[in-house]
């Protein structure tokens, strides 16, 4: 089952879809977000769907649709883990991390999948990091077992954790949030697919391009730090709440190794994950030469 949101801004419709059939939840829900998940989530719309409780939603879209919004809204958190991928650490020039790399962004960065991406004024090194993306499912607090931790995980997503690295490692003062938080630095989605749709969440192929070029190539397989490791270790520092937002790492591929120009005004960004699917931006200036 995959969960989404159609419409114009402020007021997108949620949907969910399942064996291509899409179905519109206003009569058990008014959006998809925390509340929703706080309720029950994926199992409450299924029972929905099974009893009858929705209806089917038949006006055509497409994957590449702007009424396609981000696939949660207002969630409260957006977690980030760094440094995940140990040869992204490595091009990064840090050592690969022996414990885990936390760092927020604020969840008003979060846009849709085919928003554009706004480069800041006097920006010179704004970065793509296609990330797969985790969404809490249920309270978490203080759980010992991986396997107990994972159980908490309502669904999967894709993102990307634009960053504009100037600002993130030359002038952060410490801490990476200068160069995370600009607005429309995590388009996330199109979808929302449930954590039981996924076999295997460490084991999904992760990819970039940048106009059609090939930038990242890897596996979720290559984490350091796999979801429940991460889930487990926020949950004894932090208390995970239903819809929270966890972009788990990038891997290797990104301008900051070096190997490749930063993104302009006029760059396409695409990234994609096995399960969640695709997503595509422009990359646009954020203000106005007039």
């Amino acid at each position: 089952m995959r969960l989404g949101r159609l419409g114009h801004p402020e007021r997108e419709l949620p949907v969910a879809i399942v064996d291509e059939r899409t179905y519109d939840l206003r009569s058990v829900t008014n959006d998809i977000d925390p509340e929703l998940f706080e309720l029950g989530g994926f199992d409450l719309v299924e029972r929905a769907i099974r009893d009858g409780a929705v209806v089917e939603y038949r006006e055509p879209f497409g994957p590449r649709s702007p009424r396609i919004g981000a696939p949660l809204s207002q969630p409260t958190a957006l977690i980030c883990i760094g440094m995940n991928y140990a040869v992204h650490a490595v091009e990064s020039g840090s050592a690969p991390p022996s414990e885990l790399v936390l760092f927020f962004k604020h969840p008003h960065t979060i846009v849709g999948s085919n928003y554009a991406v706004l480069v800041r004024p006097r920006s010179e090194k704004t970065d793509w990091k296609v990330e797969l993306t985790v969404i809490g499912g249920r309270r978490a607090r203080y759980l010992n077992s991986e396997a107990e931790a994972v159980t908490h995980v309502a669904g999967f997503a894709i993102s990307n954790d634009v960053s504009e690295r100037k600002n993130q490692l030359e002038t952060a003062g410490g801490q990476w949030n200068k160069g995370k938080s600009s607005e429309t630095f995590n388009p996330f989605g199109h979808w929302i697919i449930s954590a039981t749709s996924i076999d295997h969440s460490d084991d999904l192929r992760i990819q970039s391009w940048v106009n059609g070029q090939p930038r990242q190539d890897s596996n979720t397989s290559d984490l350091i730090f796999r979801i429940g490791a991460i889930i487990q270790q926020l949950i004894n520092v932090m208390v995970l709440e239903p819809g929270d937002v966890i972009n788990t790492g990038t891997p290797q591929g990104v301008a900051l190794s070096g190997r490749f120009p930063f993104l302009r005004a006029g760059d396409v960004v695409e990234c994609e994950i096995e399960g969640p699917g695709p997503q595509r931006q422009v990359v646009e200036n954020g203000w106005s030469d007039e």
